[in-house]
Protein backbone atom coordinates (compact mmCIF):
# COMPACT_ATOMS: atom_id res chain seq x y z
CA UNK A 1 0.00 0.00 0.00
CA UNK A 2 1.53 3.36 -1.18
CA UNK A 3 0.56 6.51 0.17
CA UNK A 4 0.35 9.00 3.63
CA UNK A 5 -0.83 5.81 6.50
CA UNK A 6 -2.02 9.16 8.87
CA UNK A 7 -4.34 10.32 5.99
CA UNK A 8 -6.96 9.00 4.47
CA UNK A 9 -10.47 7.67 5.68
CA UNK A 10 -10.83 4.95 8.48
CA UNK A 11 -13.98 3.10 9.31
CA UNK A 12 -14.68 1.19 12.93
CA UNK A 13 -17.30 -0.67 13.01
CA UNK A 14 -18.51 -1.58 16.70
CA UNK A 15 -18.81 1.97 18.95
CA UNK A 16 -18.27 0.47 22.35
CA UNK A 17 -14.84 0.04 24.20
CA UNK A 18 -12.57 -1.87 21.70
CA UNK A 19 -14.00 1.00 18.67
CA UNK A 20 -13.79 4.02 21.25
CA UNK A 21 -10.14 2.85 22.47
CA UNK A 22 -8.96 2.21 18.49
CA UNK A 23 -10.55 5.45 17.77
CA UNK A 24 -8.12 7.84 20.39
CA UNK A 25 -5.35 6.20 19.70
CA UNK A 26 -5.21 6.49 16.39
CA UNK A 27 -5.20 10.21 17.09
CA UNK A 28 -2.92 9.80 19.91
CA UNK A 29 -0.68 8.21 16.97
CA UNK A 30 -0.91 11.42 14.71
CA UNK A 31 -3.57 10.13 12.61
CA UNK A 32 -5.18 12.98 10.42
CA UNK A 33 -7.20 11.34 7.96
CA UNK A 34 -11.42 10.98 8.33
CA UNK A 35 -12.85 9.31 10.98
CA UNK A 36 -16.32 6.98 11.31
CA UNK A 37 -17.49 5.20 14.22
CA UNK A 38 -20.28 2.82 13.47
CA UNK A 39 -22.67 1.41 16.19
CA UNK A 40 -26.07 -0.39 16.19
CA UNK A 41 -26.69 0.77 19.79
CA UNK A 42 -28.24 4.41 20.21
CA UNK A 43 -25.61 5.28 22.86
CA UNK A 44 -22.09 6.28 23.35
CA UNK A 45 -19.92 3.95 24.22
CA UNK A 46 -20.21 2.69 27.65
CA UNK A 47 -18.80 0.39 29.72
CA UNK A 48 -20.43 -3.48 30.64
CA UNK A 49 -19.35 -4.57 33.51
CA UNK A 50 -20.63 -2.71 35.94
CA UNK A 51 -24.15 -4.12 34.01
CA UNK A 52 -24.00 -7.29 35.83
CA UNK A 53 -22.50 -5.93 39.09
CA UNK A 54 -23.35 -2.36 40.36
CA UNK A 55 -26.24 -1.82 38.33
CA UNK A 56 -28.43 -5.30 39.26
CA UNK A 57 -27.56 -4.17 42.92
CA UNK A 58 -29.39 -0.53 42.35
CA UNK A 59 -26.12 1.21 43.28
CA UNK A 60 -25.89 2.76 40.08
CA UNK A 61 -28.08 3.66 37.08
CA UNK A 62 -27.63 2.04 33.89
CA UNK A 63 -27.29 4.88 31.90
CA UNK A 64 -24.61 6.65 34.14
CA UNK A 65 -22.39 3.55 33.54
CA UNK A 66 -20.79 5.64 29.60
CA UNK A 67 -17.05 5.34 29.26
CA UNK A 68 -14.62 8.25 29.61
CA UNK A 69 -13.09 9.46 26.65
CA UNK A 70 -9.28 9.90 27.33
CA UNK A 71 -9.43 12.39 24.42
CA UNK A 72 -11.81 13.33 21.60
CA UNK A 73 -11.31 10.98 18.90
CA UNK A 74 -12.85 13.69 16.28
CA UNK A 75 -15.29 11.25 14.70
CA UNK A 76 -18.56 11.07 13.30
CA UNK A 77 -20.39 8.36 15.25
CA UNK A 78 -22.95 6.73 13.30
CA UNK A 79 -24.93 5.31 16.33
CA UNK A 80 -28.38 3.06 16.15
CA UNK A 81 -27.45 1.74 12.60
CA UNK A 82 -25.72 -1.71 11.91
CA UNK A 83 -23.59 -2.14 9.31
CA UNK A 84 -24.89 -4.80 6.81
CA UNK A 85 -22.28 -6.09 4.73
CA UNK A 86 -18.93 -5.26 3.62
CA UNK A 87 -17.69 -4.99 0.19
CA UNK A 88 -13.89 -6.34 0.43
CA UNK A 89 -12.95 -5.09 -3.41
CA UNK A 90 -14.87 -1.72 -3.59
CA UNK A 91 -13.63 -0.95 -0.02
CA UNK A 92 -17.28 -0.14 1.42
CA UNK A 93 -19.22 -1.03 4.55
CA UNK A 94 -22.80 -1.47 4.02
CA UNK A 95 -25.05 0.41 6.66
CA UNK A 96 -29.02 -0.95 7.50
CA UNK A 97 -30.32 2.37 6.42
CA UNK A 98 -29.32 1.74 2.63
CA UNK A 99 -25.79 4.20 2.88
CA UNK A 100 -22.40 3.10 2.45
CA UNK A 101 -19.10 4.37 3.75
CA UNK A 102 -15.81 4.25 1.83
CA UNK A 103 -12.64 3.40 3.60
CA UNK A 104 -9.11 3.17 2.80
CA UNK A 105 -8.38 0.84 6.10
CA UNK A 106 -11.04 -0.87 8.44
CA UNK A 107 -11.12 -2.00 12.25
CA UNK A 108 -13.87 -4.80 13.11
CA UNK A 109 -14.91 -4.41 16.40
CA UNK A 110 -18.28 -5.68 16.55
CA UNK A 111 -18.29 -7.80 19.50
CA UNK A 112 -20.55 -9.88 20.62
CA UNK A 113 -24.09 -10.10 21.92
CA UNK A 114 -26.55 -12.40 24.09
CA UNK A 115 -26.99 -16.07 23.08
CA UNK A 116 -30.71 -15.65 22.87
CA UNK A 117 -33.14 -18.38 24.10
CA UNK A 118 -33.56 -20.68 21.44
CA UNK A 119 -37.42 -21.05 21.34
CA UNK A 120 -38.32 -17.30 20.14
CA UNK A 121 -42.09 -17.37 21.52
CA UNK A 122 -40.61 -18.12 24.96
CA UNK A 123 -37.90 -16.32 25.26
CA UNK A 124 -40.64 -13.36 24.44
CA UNK A 125 -42.73 -14.34 27.20
CA UNK A 126 -42.55 -10.75 30.00
CA UNK A 127 -39.66 -11.74 32.54
CA UNK A 128 -37.43 -13.38 30.65
CA UNK A 129 -34.70 -11.70 30.06
CA UNK A 130 -30.75 -11.62 28.53
CA UNK A 131 -28.23 -9.31 30.10
CA UNK A 132 -25.46 -7.82 27.45
CA UNK A 133 -26.67 -4.26 26.52
CA UNK A 134 -27.00 -0.77 28.86
CA UNK A 135 -31.20 -1.66 27.96
CA UNK A 136 -31.07 -4.79 29.26
CA UNK A 137 -29.72 -4.01 32.44
CA UNK A 138 -32.13 -1.42 33.12
CA UNK A 139 -35.20 -3.62 32.56
CA UNK A 140 -33.52 -6.29 34.67
CA UNK A 141 -32.15 -4.26 37.48
CA UNK A 142 -35.84 -2.38 37.26
CA UNK A 143 -37.29 -6.22 37.89
CA UNK A 144 -35.05 -7.16 40.52
CA UNK A 145 -35.98 -3.65 42.54
CA UNK A 146 -39.72 -4.71 42.37
CA UNK A 147 -38.88 -7.93 44.51
CA UNK A 148 -39.94 -11.15 42.43
CA UNK A 149 -40.69 -14.20 44.29
CA UNK A 150 -37.76 -15.99 42.84
CA UNK A 151 -35.86 -15.76 39.86
CA UNK A 152 -34.35 -18.50 37.42
CA UNK A 153 -31.00 -17.79 36.21
CA UNK A 154 -29.93 -20.45 33.46
CA UNK A 155 -26.20 -21.33 32.81
CA UNK A 156 -23.70 -20.90 35.24
CA UNK A 157 -20.48 -18.81 33.93
CA UNK A 158 -19.12 -15.51 35.02
CA UNK A 159 -22.27 -13.98 33.94
CA UNK A 160 -24.81 -15.95 35.58
CA UNK A 161 -22.98 -16.45 38.61
CA UNK A 162 -22.98 -12.30 39.13
CA UNK A 163 -26.51 -12.63 38.64
CA UNK A 164 -27.42 -15.02 41.21
CA UNK A 165 -24.96 -13.47 43.08
CA UNK A 166 -26.64 -10.06 43.03
CA UNK A 167 -30.07 -11.71 43.27
CA UNK A 168 -28.93 -12.94 46.63
CA UNK A 169 -27.26 -9.60 47.88
CA UNK A 170 -30.95 -8.05 47.37
CA UNK A 171 -32.41 -11.11 49.79
CA UNK A 172 -33.89 -12.62 45.92
CA UNK A 173 -34.54 -16.63 46.11
CA UNK A 174 -32.65 -17.22 43.18
CA UNK A 175 -32.56 -20.90 41.07
CA UNK A 176 -29.17 -21.29 38.98
CA UNK A 177 -29.69 -24.54 36.64
CA UNK A 178 -26.12 -25.41 34.90
CA UNK A 179 -25.52 -28.21 32.37
CA UNK A 180 -22.55 -29.05 32.94
CA UNK A 181 -21.24 -30.51 36.62
CA UNK A 182 -20.61 -26.93 38.47
CA UNK A 183 -20.82 -23.12 37.68
CA UNK A 184 -17.65 -21.80 36.25
CA UNK A 185 -16.16 -25.46 35.23
CA UNK A 186 -15.65 -24.37 31.62
CA UNK A 187 -13.52 -21.26 32.92
CA UNK A 188 -11.69 -22.75 35.85
CA UNK A 189 -11.53 -26.07 35.41
CA UNK A 190 -13.08 -28.77 37.99
CA UNK A 191 -11.54 -28.10 41.43
CA UNK A 192 -12.41 -24.81 41.86
CA UNK A 193 -15.79 -24.85 39.84
CA UNK A 194 -16.47 -27.62 43.23
CA UNK A 195 -15.96 -24.10 45.49
CA UNK A 196 -17.92 -22.23 43.26
CA UNK A 197 -20.26 -24.43 43.84
CA UNK A 198 -19.92 -24.07 46.99
CA UNK A 199 -20.22 -20.37 47.41
CA UNK A 200 -23.48 -20.89 45.73
CA UNK A 201 -24.99 -23.00 48.24
CA UNK A 202 -23.97 -21.55 51.55
CA UNK A 203 -25.13 -17.73 50.12
CA UNK A 204 -29.12 -19.92 49.69
CA UNK A 205 -28.40 -20.22 45.79
CA UNK A 206 -31.07 -23.12 44.82
CA UNK A 207 -28.35 -25.05 42.37
CA UNK A 208 -29.18 -27.24 39.98
CA UNK A 209 -26.31 -29.00 38.55
CA UNK A 210 -26.26 -31.51 35.39
CA UNK A 211 -29.44 -30.61 34.14
CA UNK A 212 -30.92 -28.74 30.88
CA UNK A 213 -34.25 -26.37 31.04
CA UNK A 214 -36.04 -27.96 29.05
CA UNK A 215 -39.10 -25.52 28.07
CA UNK A 216 -40.04 -21.91 29.74
CA UNK A 217 -43.92 -21.80 31.01
CA UNK A 218 -46.23 -18.17 30.89
CA UNK A 219 -49.51 -18.00 31.86
CA UNK A 220 -52.41 -16.81 29.63
CA UNK A 221 -51.32 -12.92 29.91
CA UNK A 222 -47.83 -13.93 28.06
CA UNK A 223 -45.82 -13.55 31.61
CA UNK A 224 -43.19 -15.74 32.48
CA UNK A 225 -44.42 -18.09 35.36
CA UNK A 226 -41.24 -21.00 35.33
CA UNK A 227 -39.52 -23.37 33.92
CA UNK A 228 -39.29 -27.53 33.51
CA UNK A 229 -36.05 -28.84 33.68
CA UNK A 230 -34.69 -32.10 32.07
CA UNK A 231 -34.43 -34.03 35.28
CA UNK A 232 -38.99 -33.68 35.42
CA UNK A 233 -38.72 -31.26 38.25
CA UNK A 234 -39.84 -27.38 37.52
CA UNK A 235 -38.51 -23.88 38.94
CA UNK A 236 -41.81 -21.75 40.34
CA UNK A 237 -40.76 -17.86 39.19
CA UNK A 238 -41.60 -14.69 37.93
CA UNK A 239 -38.13 -13.77 36.77
CA UNK A 240 -35.74 -15.60 33.85
CA UNK A 241 -32.41 -14.57 32.84
CA UNK A 242 -30.86 -16.35 30.07
CA UNK A 243 -27.10 -16.36 30.63
CA UNK A 244 -26.10 -19.24 27.91
CA UNK A 245 -23.12 -17.11 26.78
CA UNK A 246 -22.33 -15.11 23.49
CA UNK A 247 -22.84 -14.95 20.37
CA UNK A 248 -20.22 -13.38 18.17
CA UNK A 249 -21.40 -10.59 15.27
CA UNK A 250 -20.28 -11.56 12.55
CA UNK A 251 -23.65 -12.35 10.09
CA UNK A 252 -22.73 -9.02 8.60
CA UNK A 253 -19.07 -10.54 7.13
CA UNK A 254 -21.04 -13.60 5.35
CA UNK A 255 -20.24 -12.60 1.71
CA UNK A 256 -17.31 -10.73 2.81
CA UNK A 257 -15.11 -13.05 2.04
CA UNK A 258 -12.78 -13.22 5.18
CA UNK A 259 -11.99 -16.27 7.60
CA UNK A 260 -15.18 -14.87 9.78
CA UNK A 261 -17.50 -17.16 11.00
CA UNK A 262 -19.37 -18.44 14.80
CA UNK A 263 -16.37 -18.40 16.19
CA UNK A 264 -14.87 -14.59 15.53
CA UNK A 265 -13.09 -13.24 12.44
CA UNK A 266 -9.40 -14.78 12.83
CA UNK A 267 -6.19 -12.33 11.98
CA UNK A 268 -2.42 -12.62 12.90
CA UNK A 269 -0.90 -11.40 16.11
CA UNK A 270 -1.06 -7.84 14.69
CA UNK A 271 -4.69 -7.76 14.22
CA UNK A 272 -4.75 -7.96 10.51
CA UNK A 273 -7.76 -10.18 9.52
CA UNK A 274 -7.47 -13.74 7.27
CA UNK A 275 -9.09 -13.54 4.20
CA UNK A 276 -11.32 -17.06 3.84
CA UNK A 277 -7.98 -18.65 2.36
CA UNK A 278 -5.77 -17.94 5.35
CA UNK A 279 -4.11 -14.76 3.09
CA UNK A 280 -3.26 -11.80 5.45
CA UNK A 281 -5.39 -8.78 4.38
CA UNK A 282 -3.19 -4.90 4.69
CA UNK A 283 -6.45 -3.16 5.38
CA UNK A 284 -8.68 -4.99 7.52
CA UNK A 285 -8.23 -5.19 11.24
CA UNK A 286 -9.81 -7.04 13.57
CA UNK A 287 -10.16 -6.04 17.72
CA UNK A 288 -11.95 -7.07 20.60
CA UNK A 289 -14.73 -9.96 21.59
CA UNK A 290 -15.09 -10.79 17.64
CA UNK A 291 -11.21 -11.60 17.24
CA UNK A 292 -9.81 -14.98 17.23
CA UNK A 293 -5.49 -14.54 17.30
CA UNK A 294 -2.85 -16.43 18.07
CA UNK A 295 -0.16 -16.83 20.98
CA UNK A 296 2.71 -17.94 21.03
CA UNK A 297 2.65 -18.90 25.11
CA UNK A 298 -0.60 -21.62 24.07
CA UNK A 299 1.17 -23.45 21.00
CA UNK A 300 0.00 -20.69 18.69
CA UNK A 301 -3.66 -21.76 18.94
CA UNK A 302 -6.20 -18.98 18.47
CA UNK A 303 -7.24 -17.36 21.42
CA UNK A 304 -11.20 -16.38 21.62
CA UNK A 305 -11.38 -13.78 23.88
CA UNK A 306 -14.37 -12.03 25.86
CA UNK A 307 -12.80 -9.44 28.33
CA UNK A 308 -12.17 -5.91 28.77
CA UNK A 309 -8.30 -5.82 29.38
CA UNK A 310 -8.34 -7.93 26.04
CA UNK A 311 -10.29 -5.26 24.18
CA UNK A 312 -8.09 -2.15 25.21
CA UNK A 313 -5.18 -3.55 24.67
CA UNK A 314 -5.54 -5.50 21.39
CA UNK A 315 -7.49 -2.12 20.24
CA UNK A 316 -4.70 0.21 20.70
CA UNK A 317 -2.21 -2.54 19.10
CA UNK A 318 -4.74 -2.48 15.85
CA UNK A 319 -4.86 1.51 15.95
CA UNK A 320 -0.98 1.27 16.24
CA UNK A 321 -1.02 -1.03 13.09
CA UNK A 322 -3.29 0.91 10.66
CA UNK A 323 -0.89 3.46 10.88
CA UNK A 324 2.32 2.15 11.01
CA UNK A 325 4.28 0.14 8.41
CA UNK A 326 5.93 -3.42 8.21
CA UNK A 327 8.91 -2.75 10.57
CA UNK A 328 7.26 -0.58 12.99
CA UNK A 329 3.80 -2.60 14.01
CA UNK A 330 3.75 -4.28 16.84
CA UNK A 331 2.06 -8.17 18.09
CA UNK A 332 -0.97 -8.05 20.49
CA UNK A 333 0.67 -10.60 22.82
CA UNK A 334 -0.73 -9.59 26.24
CA UNK A 335 -1.56 -12.29 28.22
CA UNK A 336 -5.17 -12.81 28.96
CA UNK A 337 -6.26 -11.57 32.64
CA UNK A 338 -9.97 -10.83 33.83
CA UNK A 339 -11.93 -10.73 37.08
CA UNK A 340 -14.99 -11.35 38.64
CA UNK A 341 -16.42 -10.21 41.58
CA UNK A 342 -19.53 -12.86 43.55
CA UNK A 343 -20.71 -13.68 46.82
CA UNK A 344 -18.05 -11.38 48.26
CA UNK A 345 -15.24 -12.94 46.99
CA UNK A 346 -12.91 -11.54 44.70
CA UNK A 347 -11.66 -13.54 41.39
CA UNK A 348 -8.93 -12.88 39.13
CA UNK A 349 -6.96 -15.00 36.25
CA UNK A 350 -4.34 -14.80 34.07
CA UNK A 351 -3.40 -16.82 31.24
CA UNK A 352 -5.53 -19.33 29.88
CA UNK A 353 -6.73 -21.58 32.38
CA UNK A 354 -8.42 -24.02 29.92
CA UNK A 355 -5.36 -24.29 28.46
CA UNK A 356 -4.05 -27.05 31.29
CA UNK A 357 -3.74 -30.50 32.20
CA UNK A 358 -2.78 -30.05 35.86
CA UNK A 359 -3.36 -27.36 38.70
CA UNK A 360 -2.25 -27.21 41.97
CA UNK A 361 -2.89 -25.08 44.97
CA UNK A 362 0.17 -22.61 45.12
CA UNK A 363 -1.37 -20.35 48.22
CA UNK A 364 -4.06 -20.53 50.56
CA UNK A 365 -6.45 -23.50 50.49
CA UNK A 366 -10.24 -24.67 49.27
CA UNK A 367 -11.31 -24.68 53.04
CA UNK A 368 -9.99 -20.86 53.72
CA UNK A 369 -11.54 -19.37 50.17
CA UNK A 370 -8.70 -17.96 49.62
CA UNK A 371 -5.82 -19.06 47.54
CA UNK A 372 -3.77 -19.17 44.29
CA UNK A 373 -4.39 -22.00 42.06
CA UNK A 374 -1.69 -22.42 39.26
CA UNK A 375 -2.39 -24.44 36.20
CA UNK A 376 -0.01 -26.14 34.23
CA UNK A 377 0.41 -28.01 30.66
CA UNK A 378 2.50 -30.39 29.49
CA UNK A 379 5.39 -29.30 32.66
CA UNK A 380 4.83 -25.30 32.66
CA UNK A 381 2.44 -22.95 33.86
CA UNK A 382 -0.01 -21.69 31.67
CA UNK A 383 -2.08 -19.98 34.09
CA UNK A 384 -3.14 -18.79 37.40
CA UNK A 385 -6.86 -18.09 39.39
CA UNK A 386 -6.59 -16.02 42.66
CA UNK A 387 -9.38 -15.53 45.09
CA UNK A 388 -8.88 -12.71 47.61
CA UNK A 389 -5.25 -13.16 47.09
CA UNK A 390 -5.22 -10.61 43.52
CA UNK A 391 -1.72 -9.07 44.60
CA UNK A 392 -0.38 -12.54 44.14
CA UNK A 393 -1.01 -12.43 40.50
CA UNK A 394 2.00 -10.44 39.09
CA UNK A 395 4.07 -13.28 40.05
CA UNK A 396 2.26 -15.29 38.14
CA UNK A 397 2.22 -13.81 35.65
CA UNK A 398 5.83 -13.92 35.42
CA UNK A 399 6.07 -17.64 35.56
CA UNK A 400 4.01 -17.73 32.64
CA UNK A 401 5.75 -15.37 30.39
CA UNK A 402 9.07 -16.86 31.32
CA UNK A 403 7.61 -20.72 30.58
CA UNK A 404 8.31 -21.59 34.13
CA UNK A 405 8.42 -25.10 34.92
CA UNK A 406 5.10 -26.60 36.59
CA UNK A 407 4.06 -27.37 39.43
CA UNK A 408 5.89 -24.08 40.31
CA UNK A 409 9.09 -23.66 42.54
CA UNK A 410 8.99 -22.26 46.02
CA UNK A 411 8.65 -18.35 46.50
CA UNK A 412 4.92 -17.30 47.25
CA UNK A 413 4.50 -15.18 49.84
CA UNK A 414 2.95 -17.16 52.14
CA UNK A 415 3.84 -20.81 51.12
CA UNK A 416 7.43 -21.44 51.46
CA UNK A 417 7.60 -24.96 50.36
CA UNK A 418 6.67 -25.79 46.64
CA UNK A 419 3.25 -25.89 45.24
CA UNK A 420 0.59 -28.98 46.45
CA UNK A 421 0.29 -32.02 44.36
CA UNK A 422 -0.77 -31.56 41.33
CA UNK A 423 -4.12 -33.10 40.31
CA UNK A 424 -5.52 -32.90 36.69
CA UNK A 425 -7.16 -29.85 35.48
CA UNK A 426 -10.56 -31.51 34.55
CA UNK A 427 -11.27 -28.99 31.60
CA UNK A 428 -14.63 -29.83 30.62
CA UNK A 429 -15.81 -30.18 26.79
CA UNK A 430 -17.75 -26.72 26.47
CA UNK A 431 -20.59 -28.80 24.55
CA UNK A 432 -21.12 -30.18 27.81
CA UNK A 433 -21.91 -26.82 29.22
CA UNK A 434 -24.63 -24.14 29.31
CA UNK A 435 -21.91 -21.16 29.20
CA UNK A 436 -18.62 -21.42 27.40
CA UNK A 437 -15.38 -20.91 28.33
CA UNK A 438 -14.04 -16.91 29.06
CA UNK A 439 -11.10 -18.18 27.01
CA UNK A 440 -11.97 -20.29 24.37
CA UNK A 441 -8.97 -22.11 22.56
CA UNK A 442 -10.43 -22.12 18.98
CA UNK A 443 -8.32 -24.15 16.51
CA UNK A 444 -8.89 -24.59 13.27
CA UNK A 445 -13.07 -24.52 12.15
CA UNK A 446 -13.35 -24.86 8.80
CA UNK A 447 -16.76 -22.51 8.66
CA UNK A 448 -18.07 -22.81 5.06
CA UNK A 449 -17.29 -24.94 2.09
CA UNK A 450 -14.10 -23.02 0.50
CA UNK A 451 -14.04 -22.38 -3.27
CA UNK A 452 -11.84 -24.06 -5.38
CA UNK A 453 -9.66 -21.45 -7.39
CA UNK A 454 -8.29 -23.32 -10.34
CA UNK A 455 -5.44 -21.09 -11.90
CA UNK A 456 -5.77 -20.03 -15.31
CA UNK A 457 -5.04 -21.95 -18.51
Amino acid sequence: MTGDLRNGRIVIVGASLAGLRAAETLREEGFTGSLTVVGDEPYPPYDRPPLSKQVLLGQVAADTTGLPMRRNPDAEWRLGVRASGLDGIGKRVMLSDGESLPFDRLLIATGTRARPWPNPDEAALDGVFTLRTRDDAAGLAERLAAGPRRVLVIGGGFTGSEIASACRERSIEVTLAERGPAPLVGALGGTLSKLAAAMHRNHGVDLRCGVTVTALRGDSGGRFTGAELSDGSRVEADVCVVALGAVRNVEWLAEAGLAAGPRGVTCDAGCRAFDMYGIVTDDVFVAGDVSRFPHPLFDYQLLSLEHWGNAVAQAEVAAHNMVNRGPLRRPHLALPTFWSTQFGLNIKSVGVPTFSDHVAIAQGSLEERRLAMVYGYRGRVTAAVTVDMAKSLEYYRHLIETAAPFPPAPGAADRPMAAEIPVPSDVPDPKGLSHGPTVALTGHLPDRRLTVIQPPG
